[in-house]
């Protein structure tokens, strides 16, 4: 395993990338990722333990999707199977996997309880329990300053995490050395990186307003609906994105993608 140094401008190839990959099979890429949602969704319905779960499976179905996208940019048809290929690559793979994924998890609830120190947990609660944005909680300091803790800190989150599934499947690198590969890599390719961010922000907000006002001119039922569509496809188009970032700071080979049923 080496990694590569890419020059600043490679941020806007990812995204050229993911988009094209995605349009090679638009329809697959799509559904596996709205199945990649509703399967998160699902375990969410358990108080408390399901939103761990969720959590713990969000490594291992990013791989699915970054195989996924491997295999659409070869021109090939990603069937609903390669969305599991983290776990079903043998029990060691499986049991790497699922550590990378309770790191993640107690990453993740580690930074909610950072959080409850500014305002009191209810931060904390309305992720792992559910329930609604008030206003009083818009109003609420604590609460606001407990929101942008969170999303700061979960920055270098996701990048401890960013390569890490598929160094772990693809590279069999141990799953707390492939986090600091990870954040290495991201690290010393943060140009790129910035270059990425920007770049899908831009077309997150570009599609969404798009969406908003042709949805405002159908009703706000369709209206609605509309919004909520571009934003799971946008997202889609987004982490099929992920694995030419993987592909380009490693110098590695094409990763190989089980697709047998």
């Amino acid at each position: 395993m080496k990694l590569n140094i890419v020059p600043a401008r490679t941020g806007l190839l990812w995204v050229k990338q993911g988009m094209r990959a995605f349009f090679k099979q638009p329809i697959a890429l799509s559904g596996l990722f709205f199945m990649f949602m509703a399967v998160i969704s699902m375990c969410t319905i358990l108080p408390w333990i399901g939103s761990v779960l969720a959590l713990v499976l969000i490594p291992g179905a990013t791989l699915g999707m970054m195989a996924a996208s491997h295999e659409a940019s070869r021109g090939r048809f990603p069937m609903p199977t390669i969305l599991v290929t983290a776990f079903r690559a043998g029990h060691q793979q499986m049991r790497s996997m699922l550590v990378l994924g309770a790191l993640y998890a107690a990453g993740f609830v580690g930074l909610l309880g950072l959080t409850a120190l500014l305002d009191g947990g209810q931060f904390a609660q309305l992720y792992l329990v559910g329930g609604r944005i008030n206003a009083d909680l818009l109003n609420d300091e604590r609460f606001l300053g407990a929101m942008w803790l969170f999303t700061l800190g979960y920055l270098p989150l996701s990048l401890l995490f960013w390569h890490a599934p598929a160094l772990v499947h693809w590279d069999h690198v141990p799953p707390v050395k492939s986090l600091f590969f990870s954040l290495v890599a991201c690290w010393r390719n943060k140009g790129a990186f910035t270059l990425f961010g920007l770049a899908w922000m831009g077309v997150l907000t570009t599609g969404l307003l798009l969406a908003s006002v042709v949805g405002g001119l159908l009703g706000p039922l369709i209206g609605s609906t509309l919004v909520m569509v571009a934003m799971l496809v946008l997202l889609a188009m987004f982490f099929a994105s992920l694995v030419f970032t993987f592909r380009d700071c490693f110098a590695l080979q094409a990763p190989v993608v089980d697709t047998s049923a």
